[in-house]
C-alpha cells in the first residue's frame, strides 16, 4: 500500500485521524511534527524561538522526504504546503487527503490550545489570515478533500478508506 498523507490546517484532525486510520489499516503512523521533535531534541516552540520558522520548515521538508512511502499513514504539519517543493513532492505521491474544516470549527477546537507558535499573538486574526492563505495550497496539493467540521473520527476514516478504493 502506498503511504497516505494527511494535510490540512492546524486543528483539522490530522493527528487524531492518522492514528485511527493507521490502526484500521494495520500500518505504521508518522507525524512530521513528532518526527522533527525526535530528531532535533527540541519542541516545536523551542525550534521557532531558537532557530526561527525558516529552520523549522527546513526540518519539516527533510522529515517529509525521509518517511516511508509505503505501508504508512503520515500526518503533516499545517504549514507543510507553504513550500513549493513540499507541494510538488506530495502531489507526486497521489495518496494525499486534505482534511478540511471550516475556520469557525478550527477556532473552536484551538480556543484553549496555546501550543501553536504561529498563533501566539492575536489568535483569531492570525488564524484567519493563515487559513485563507493556505486554503488554495491545500486544494492544489490534494487528491481528495474531506470535510472534518462535523464528522466523527470514524466517519472521516471511513471516508478516507473509500477514497483510497477509487
Amino acid at each position: 500500500m502506498r503511504a497516505i498523507y494527511l494535510i490540512g490546517f492546524m486543528g483539522a484532525g490530522k493527528t487524531t485521524v492518522s492514528q485511527e486510520l493507521a490502526r484500521r489499516l494495520n500500518v505504521a503512523v508518522y507525524d512530521t511534527d513528532e518526527e522533527i521533535v525526535k530528531r532535533t531534541g527540541m519542541s516545536i516552540n523551542e525550534i521557532f524561538a531558537a532557530e526561527g520558522e525558516e529552520k523549522f520548515r527546513h526540518y519539516e521538508a527533510e522529515v517529509l522526504r525521509s518517511l516511508p512511502s509505503t505501508n504508512a499513514v503520515i500526518a503533516t504539519g499545517g504549514g507543510i504546503v507553504g513550500r513549493t517543493g513540499n507541494r510538488l513532492f506530495l502531489k507526486g505521491k497521489r495518496n494525499v487527503v486534505y482534511l478540511h474544516a471550516e475556520l469557525e470549527s478550527i477556532l473552536a477546537r484551538l480556543k484553549e490550545d496555546n501550543s501553536r507558535p504561529l498563533l501566539k499573538q492575536d489568535k483569531m486574526k492570525t488564524a484567519k489570515a493563515l487559513y485563507e492563505s493556505r486554503l488554495p495550497l491545500y486544494r492544489e496539493t490534494t487528491e481528495f478533500e474531506i470535510d472534518t467540521s462535523v464528522k466523527t473520527v470514524q466517519q472521516i476514516v471511513d471516508d478516507i478508506i473509500q477514497c483510497m478504493k477509487k
